[in-house]
């Protein structure tokens, strides 16, 4: 049996495949409770969870406590699944029931939970570029006020900076506090081009890092280029999907590596002379730099040049 969950603030609907088992929980202890043991009254081979921004961590939490087997899927293809069946209306009954069948076809393949420590590392992460985001918006508007709207935002500009600086400081002390983190930020920071922030997003955010071949990892952050073809035509290659804050932070490396980095500044400089866009010449680089991340983690070897 597949269970399908479609969580909201305050409750969690359940639905099976095949149908016959559904129920409403509040997200509150009580109705979590109720929950596992409706789950674990049933011959679960899957619990199937889409990504709500945060949601669903307590709900997975104790799932996973309790010993089912969970996961959490991207909501883009679930929707797709959904139409595909021809279910275009869209409730908290129909989505948990698309969500019990999609587990049922699709078998999306259950993956560790991360450790706490990770899951704070990556909520550190996520602040940090939430800070970053409202201090550009912050900037932009002082340069274009006046008077005491341009007196407000210059305060509020530095509460944002003080914020920011504490909430690196708070990174580094969480990356400290492991063994196996300040190895692999060391291994990492090794390579020309890759500093701190870059180390601490691929640690936090891409865990995955040196357990997947180079295809499986450039596919996961979203810089593999994808075919468009059909018949006779062949369409141009295109990177998108993956982790996009872990795309966004690489590509900014790339910068900085295909100016300072002597392997990938002598590949961008080859791919251009070839005639390649100059972006497609970064995108490039970024792949290639984590590729290289890739083998220096999994191998457990510093950078070394030749």
């Amino acid at each position: 049996m597949y269970l399908g969950l479609d969580v909201a603030k305050d409750t969690v609907v359940l639905a099976s495949e095949p149908a016959g088992v559904q129920g409403q929980f509040t997200t509150d202890d009580a109705g979590l409770r109720a929950l596992v043991t409706q789950c674990q009254a049933q011959p679960v081979t899957l619990l199937v969870l889409e990504a709500t921004g945060g949601y669903e961590a307590p709900i997975v939490a104790v799932l996973a406590a309790a010993g089912l087997p969970v996961v959490i899927v991207n909501p883009r293809p679930v929707r797709d699944f959904a139409k595909a069946l021809g279910r275009l209306a869209k409730t908290d009954a129909i989505d948990a029931q698309v969500l019990a069948l999609f587990g049922a076809r699709v078998q999306p393949p259950v993956r560790p939970l991360p450790a706490a420590a990770t899951t704070q590392l990556q909520a550190l992460l996520l602040r940090r570029r939430q800070l970053l985001d409202m201090l550009h918006a912050e900037r932009q508007r002082h340069g274009r006020s006046q008077g005491r709207i341009r007196a407000n935002l210059r305060s509020h500009i530095h509460w944002l900076e003080r914020s920011l600086a504490g909430t690196e400081d708070d990174l580094r002390q969480q990356i400290e506090a492991s063994p196996l983190w300040r190895v692999q930020d060391a291994l990492l920071q090794s390579v020309p081009g890759v500093g701190p922030t870059l180390a601490s997003t691929l640690l936090g955010l891409l865990p995955e890092l040196g357990r997947l071949d180079r295809r499986q990892i450039a596919a996961l952050v979203g810089v593999a280029p994808l075919a468009r073809d059909s018949g006779t035509h062949r369409g141009r290659r295109t990177c998108w999907g993956g982790r996009p804050l872990v795309r966004t932070v690489l590509y900014m490396a790339a910068l900085v590596a295909a100016r300072w980095n002597p392997v990938l500044r002598a590949f961008y400089a080859r791919l251009c002379q070839a005639g390649k866009p100059r972006k497609l010449a970064l995108t490039a680089v970024a792949r290639k730099l984590l590729t290289i991340l890739n083998a220096m983690l999994r191998d457990g070897r510093r950078w070394q040049y030749a």
